[in-house]
């Protein structure tokens, strides 16, 4: 994968980002920046703030505060010349069923100001990137789901963005497609800047460079895949303890989250990395018997369970300790 780190490539820089709707913190005070050739992993549970982010980036939504610069331009101030940087496929391709492949991208083109001129040759162009080759000329409403999202993904890059904003482009296909549309998602980084929005966890492992997790409004991680495998690898532990406590008092203690595995035996995982001295010094301090503390290798799913209830414990008890 790529990960190349000159400041003179960064493609999308998120300053400051916050949205509210009424009394509503969808967004707060995002920062963020994707690279030339990365492909960025957006990750975040229902309700977190990843679509409104997705349409701030898009230029479909303004935000409250702070500003979104594509390629160096700024979003607000030049939205046109920003916008013309840009590429995306919401997780509704815009497509039209009732036009054939080549009418679409023909037409698409000439929305993303392509010269009629060059129209032909930058259809073609997408048309041989996206596999669309031997479809040109078959009506979209015909064609199978793997095939429309191609399309739509095509509709994304026939401008030759600087960046490609994909939301939930697997969503719907089977294994088969799933595995060229990632296929294809990686080609795309090779000349552009890519953010994923996607809840396929197994997807941000095999296709990203680098993932960050929203909740409540809030990044809550931002690593590369590589820290992100160190992470799964120390983030929970595995407890016994001769004399437990209640899963109350030990997680109040410790200030972890806690899971009963057995009796006696407790899954505990936290935020912060001293994770392993908390859950030590409490069972020392408290004398619960502590007979064994091994750290536990977890998938990214649990990792992203973790730290989004995790986070959103913590949020809850902040919020009562203030009232």
């Amino acid at each position: 994968m790529n990960t190349q780190t000159n400041n003179d490539d960064v493609l999308i820089r998120v300053e400051q980002v916050s949205r509210r709707y009424g009394d509503l913190q969808a967004l707060d005070d995002i920062s963020f920046e994707v690279k030339r050739g990365e492909v960025l992993g957006f990750l975040g549970p229902n309700g977190a703030g990843k679509s409104t982010t997705m349409q701030i980036l898009s230029g479909n939504l303004a935000p409250t505060a702070g500003r979104v610069l594509i390629n160096g331009i700024d979003l607000l101030d030049q939205p046109k010349q920003a916008k013309a940087q840009l590429g995306y496929l919401p997780d509704q391709p815009p497509i039209y069923r009732e036009l054939r492949v080549d009418e679409y991208l023909n037409y698409c083109a000439r929305l993303n100001r392509i010269p009629s001129s060059q129209c032909k040759q930058a259809v073609a162009t997408v048309k041989e990137r996206c596999g669309l080759s031997e479809v040109g000329k078959r009506l979209i409403g015909n064609l199978s789901k793997g095939y429309r999202q191609r399309v739509g993904i095509a509709q994304a890059i026939i401008h030759s963005p600087a960046v490609v904003i994909l939301d939930e482009p697997t969503v719907g296909l089977d294994p088969i497609q799933i595995r060229e549309i990632r296929q294809l998602i990686r080609e795309l980084s090779e000349d552009h800047s890519v953010i994923l929005s996607t809840h396929i966890l197994p997807e941000v492992q095999t296709v990203c460079d680098r993932v960050q997790i929203i909740n409540r409004g809030r990044l809550i991680l931002s690593d590369s895949i590589e820290g992100l495998q160190q992470r799964m690898q120390g983030t929970a532990l595995r407890v016994v303890l001769r004399r437990p406590p209640s899963l109350e008092v030990l997680a109040n203690c410790a200030q972890v989250k806690v899971e009963d595995v057995a009796p006696g035996v407790f899954r505990v995982c936290g935020l912060g990395e001293d994770l392993e001295r908390k859950v030590l010094q409490a069972a020392l301090e408290r004398d619960w018997g502590l007979a064994e503390l091994s750290p536990e290798r977890m998938s990214l799913e649990q990792l992203f369970v973790d730290m989004t209830s995790l986070e959103a414990a913590v949020a809850e008890h902040a919020g009562e300790a203030a009232a």
